[in-house]
């Protein structure tokens, strides 16, 4: 006999419900078509800074309502199937019923998670720098792994990522990298990501096979693109150098001098992109980061505990770590903060249970605002 999959059904349609209430989905369709008027008006772009809000906020309005209306729409589909598998006594279509209730439900934990980011500049997209730390060339190698976990994530999500700058170590690995993620709610979600990330397992560099601790840092800040990325630093606050991109081991990956360095020389911020195509896509890349890094340094200074807050100043080493993952003698990744852990690293570090150390984090971050 089919089983009957109402009950669970009705406690993920009461989770949308909630959901819809607390993103107040009404108000957001008026919202949609009066941003949507005001798109379509010739005249918006005469004022480019008015314009470029007006998208964005469209773009914000149309992903949220497209997601609280997808998840609707499949519901309504697995009511249908679920009835019809109850009439026909079809055990087939009763087991399509239960992967689709499992799959609804990931996709509402997702969705509930984009109800906890309250931050001003949650919903853009994100610049994440990686820095080898302690470890030598482990952590360089372990710098690469976290690079590539997080586009991993990235592609999982549907979202696009852009490398603007690798750096890479004599013997393997990297020795920093930079790249954009693209995609609603990035900065917000990968903010969560920001700190010592910190790896144990046995070294493949090690002729003897021991074990080794290595660290990198991940920084994070949001992409303002409403700001124009020549006009904010004065040309006299910064050092432009030339350079030849270079892949691994020195190889050269552009037969021009591309690639560009530029340093604020008030604060020391350095930032570099040489995978564009010609110099001026990659100072303006550059520009791009810098003014991220350095808006994000203004926030943070108008806070008391810069430090502790920022994190990017920290010893990237031990006792500094907010994540531990664990390949030897055992398996097993935990996030200190939040006390989350899986026991599956390869899975974690290949992008796929991220979301979890990610939702965990942003509601720890939730229930201290409710207690401040």
């Amino acid at each position: 006999m089919a089983d009957n999959h109402a009950d669970a059904l009705a406690a993920q349609r009461a989770r949308v419900d909630h959901i819809r209430g607390y993103l107040d989905i009404e108000a957001k369709r008026q919202l949609l078509e009066d941003l949507e008027g005001q798109a379509a008006d010739p005249t918006l772009w005469d004022d480019p800074d008015d314009a470029r809000e007006v998208t964005t906020q469209l773009s914000r309005v149309r992903d949220d309502l497209d997601r609280h209306d997808t998840l609707t729409e499949r519901l309504d589909d697995l009511e249908v199937l679920n009835g019809l598998a109850l009439e026909v006594d079809d055990e087939s279509s009763a087991a399509e019923v239960a992967r689709g209730v499992v799959s609804v439900a990931r996709d509402i934990d997702r969705l509930e998670v984009v109800t906890l980011l309250s931050g001003e500049h949650d919903a853009n997209d994100a610049i994440v720098s990686i820095q080898a730390g302690e470890g030598g060339v482990d952590a360089m190698d372990w710098a690469q792994m976290l690079q590539r976990m997080y586009l991993r994530w990235s592609a999982n999500r549907g979202f696009s990522a852009d490398v603007y700058d690798e750096s890479y170590g004599e013997e393997a690995g990297l020795k920093s990298t930079t790249f954009e993620v693209s995609g609603a709610d990035a900065y917000g979600l990968l903010s969560a990501e920001h700190g010592v990330h910190r790896l144990v397992r046995i070294s493949p560099f090690d002729g003897n096979a021991r074990r080794q601790t290595s660290f990198a840092m991940v920084d994070v800040v949001p992409v303002l693109p409403e700001l124009d990325n020549e006009v904010l630093v004065p040309d006299e606050d910064i050092r432009v150098d030339v350079y030849r991109s270079s892949g691994p081991g020195g190889q050269s990956v552009n037969t021009t001098d591309s690639a560009v360095r530029i340093t604020h020389l008030p604060t020391g911020i350095v930032v570099s992109c040489q995978n564009e195509k010609s110099q001026h896509q990659n100072r303006a890349a550059a520009m791009r980061v810098l003014n991220a890094k350095l808006a994000e340094l203004e926030r943070q200074k108008r806070q008391d505990e810069l430090d502790e807050l920022r994190g990017g100043r920290q010893k990237v080493g031990f006792g500094s770590q907010i994540r531990s993952y664990v390949l030897h003698p055992y398996q097993m990744v935990k996030d200190l903060r939040t006390d989350h852990e899986v026991g599956n690293p390869d899975s974690v570090l290949n992008g796929n249970d991220l979301d979890e150390f990610i939702e965990a984090e942003l509601r720890r971050r939730a229930e201290d605002r409710v207690h401040d």
